[in-house]
């Protein structure tokens, strides 16, 4: 009986867990084409308060991705990694191959809100040569 619990538990949490991952995901990736098309007005939707809050604009946050993550502005290619939970707040890693070929890994900090989910933080994780 505790062998059957615990499997249902488990397969409760796994669905949990696969219904945000696909609307986060896709928040992520219709930021990134939000950018490759350098509309940073409906960038900017996907944004947290708290990021709108620091940015003002739309075109300070558009300078801000263009010039500290070029990676994620003109991305090749993109795939998305592991959605975990880590002390209460969700990242999504982001596999980021630039326009040189170069690798880049990143983590992306998800918030749920209202109008859906949004993106709250970046994290840059480095890894020029990893395959992606």
């Amino acid at each position: 009986m505790r062998l059957v619990f615990a499997c249902l538990v488990s397969l409760v949490l796994c669905c949990a867990a696969q219904a945000q991952e696909e609307p986060i995901q896709s928040t992520i990736e219709s930021q990134i084409d939000a950018f490759l098309a350098d509309d940073f007005a409906t960038a900017f939707t996907f944004a947290s308060p708290n990021i709108k809050t620091i940015f003002g604009t739309s075109d300070n946050f558009g300078r801000m991705v263009a010039q500290g993550y070029p990676m994620v502005h003109r991305p090749s290619s993109v795939r998305m990694g592991e959605l975990r939970e880590v002390a209460g707040a969700l990242w999504q890693r982001v596999f980021v191959t630039d326009a040189e070929g170069r690798g880049h890994v990143l983590d992306y900090q998800m918030i749920e809100t209202p109008e859906g989910w949004k993106i709250n933080a970046v994290q840059l994780l480095g890894a020029d040569g990893i395959g992606v």
